[in-house]
């Protein structure tokens, strides 16, 4: 259950911060954490590819759930341009 209730608080403060610098505001609670988590997935699985660990720990957690929300945000807002 801690696990489930850490992922949320990760990906919504991951996707409210991905809000911030790719719109200038976050999107609410429910798609800053949706965005956060798909983030979190993205962003792992990228630095996997690359072989690179930001941190430990749940900063390291929302560091990469962050860059993966970016990356996130910036493919749908290309994909939306389309």
């Amino acid at each position: 259950m801690e696990g489930i209730f850490t992922s949320l608080i990760v990906g919504g403060v991951a996707g409210w911060l991905a809000g911030l610098i790719m719109r200038g505001s976050g999107q609410g609670i429910l798609m800053n954490i949706v965005v956060g988590i798909i983030g979190g997935v993205l962003g792992s699985w990228l630095f996997g590819l690359m072989g690179l660990s930001i941190a430990s720990g749940m900063t390291g957690a929302i560091i990469t759930a962050t860059v993966g929300a970016v990356i996130l945000l910036f493919l749908v807002s290309k994909l939306k341009k389309s």
